[in-house]
C-alpha cells in the first residue's frame, strides 16, 4: 500500500510533550495500520455523488431516534474508530481529552469547551447500521478531482466510478470557482451529520462552532491547504478556526483517558446552556 503522500498532513503546533509530531496520523506504518487501510480503501471506492445524496436523504430530516448529548456520548462507549491510527480506545474518551484540552487553553469560551465533546457525536452511526467507511475517518469533496493530500489517495480510489466521469474528475467538477464549502457536497460521514443534528435541534452555539463540526475531518483543506479554488471568503475567515480546533482534537489523544465521572457535572452544564433536552437525530 502507498504511504500518505503529505509530510504536511500532521499540524505543527500544539503537539503534546512526549509524543513526537511525527507520530500522529502515521499512515506508513503502525499496528493498526492494515485496518486503517481496509476502511479507506472501502471508503474511497463507495463514496460518489449518488452515494451522499442519498445519505443526505435518509438523514437530513434527524427522524431516526430522540436522545440527549450524554445519552449520545454514553453510545460511544461502544465504538473504536476503525480509521484512527493513533487510538484503539473508545471514542467516548477522546470526546473528554479533547474538550479538556479545549478548556484548558481557553478557559474562557465555554462554548468552545463544549464542541470537543460534541465533535465526534455523529459517529453513533456506525452504532446503528452504518459501516464505519460511511461514518468515520478524512473527509474531502465529491464531485471533482481527488487531491493528493487525501489519505491514500493513489492506491485506493481505483474502483470509485467516478473518478471515470468526466463530469466529476476534474478540478472543479460540479462546481464554480469559489462557490463556497457550503455547496461543496463532501463524502457522508459523522462531520455532516452532526451538523444536521445541530442546525435540526437550533443549538445556540456561535457560526465557528458549526464550521468546526462539520469541516474538522476535511484535512485536505485545513491542514494540507487543498481545495483552496472552492473556498469562498468565508471559508477562509472561518478556517484559524478549525485549525484552532484540531490541535485539540489531535494532539489530546496521547494524554492518560480523562476521569470522566469528575467531569460530566460541568459538561452537562454546557448541554442545559446550549443544547437541552431530547434531541432529534
Amino acid at each position: 500500500m502507498d504511504a500518505d503522500p503529505s509530510q504536511t498532513y500532521r499540524p505543527e503546533a500544539g503537539a503534546v510533550p512526549g509524543k513526537p509530531k511525527a507520530d500522529f496520523r502515521n499512515y506508513t506504518d503502525g499496528t493498526l495500520l492494515d485496518r486503517v487501510y481496509n476502511t479507506y480503501l472501502l471508503m474511497h471506492t463507495h463514496q460518489t455523488v449518488d452515494f451522499v445524496r442519498r445519505k443526505h436523504v435518509e438523514y437530513g430530516a434527524c427522524s431516526h431516534r430522540r436522545l440527549s448529548i450524554m445519552e449520545a456520548l454514553d453510545l460511544l462507549d461502544n465504538l473504536v474508530d476503525e480509521s484512527d491510527p493513533d487510538v484503539d480506545f473508545p471514542n467516548s474518551y477522546h470526546a473528554y481529552q479533547t474538550a479538556e484540552g479545549i478548556r484548558t487553553a481557553h478557559p474562557d469560551k465555554d462554548w468552545f469547551h463544549l464542541v470537543g465533546l460534541l465533535h465526534d457525536l455523529g459517529k453513533i452511526l456506525a452504532l446503528s447500521g452504518e459501516p464505519q467507511w460511511a461514518v468515520v475517518g478524512d473527509t474531502f469533496p465529491v464531485g471533482c478531482k481527488v487531491q493528493k493530500s487525501v489519505v491514500f489517495s493513489d492506491s485506493t480510489f481505483h474502483d470509485n466510478p467516478d473518478t471515470r466521469n468526466p463530469l466529476y474528475n476534474t478540478e472543479y467538477g460540479m462546481y464554480r470557482p469559489h462557490c463556497g464549502l457550503e455547496n461543496v457536497l463532501m463524502s457522508w460521514g459523522h462531520d455532516e451529520y452532526m451538523y444536521k443534528v445541530m442546525r435540526f435541534n437550533n443549538f445556540s452555539l456561535p457560526p465557528e462552532a458549526f464550521y468546526m463540526i462539520r469541516f474538522h475531518s476535511f484535512y485536505p483543506w485545513h491542514t494540507c491547504g487543498d481545495y483552496m479554488h472552492l473556498c469562498s471568503p468565508e471559508d477562509r475567515h472561518m478556517l484559524p478556526w478549525v485549525q484552532e480546533f484540531n490541535k485539540f482534537d489531535l494532539y489530546t489523544k496521547s494524554e492518560d483517558l480523562p476521569e470522566v465521572k469528575q467531569l460530566r457535572s460541568y459538561y452537562q452544564s454546557l448541554v442545559d446552556k446550549y443544547c437541552p433536552g431530547q434531541l432529534y437525530w
